[in-house]
């Protein structure tokens, strides 16, 4: 048996996770591993790693950004979301 999948369509969605649900250990790893994995541009400013850390802190915190854990892969990631979809 393959974890190759030949068609999306039977790829297992990913499952979000709240933040809230982490453990400040936990958590505080998955920011820092999405915050050195994403290389994000932020123009002529130096940010420190503790800045990004925070302000992802925050966007899960404002509901701006989401927790996804990946089945399939056994990853987490974090993801931005649609002002539309955003909890109120």
């Amino acid at each position: 048996m393959s974890d190759w999948w030949e068609d999306d369509r039977e790829r297992p969605p990913p499952v979000p996770v709240p933040y809230t649900e982490l453990s400040q250990e936990a958590l505080r790893g998955v920011i820092e591993s999405f915050v050195l994995r994403e290389g994000t541009d932020y123009g002529e400013r130096d940010v420190s790693h503790e800045d990004k850390v925070a302000e992802v802190t925050r966007q899960l915190e404002r509901g701006e950004a989401r927790i996804l854990f990946d089945p399939l892969d056994s990853t987490v990631t974090i993801v931005g979301v649609r002002p539309d979809e955003r909890r109120r």
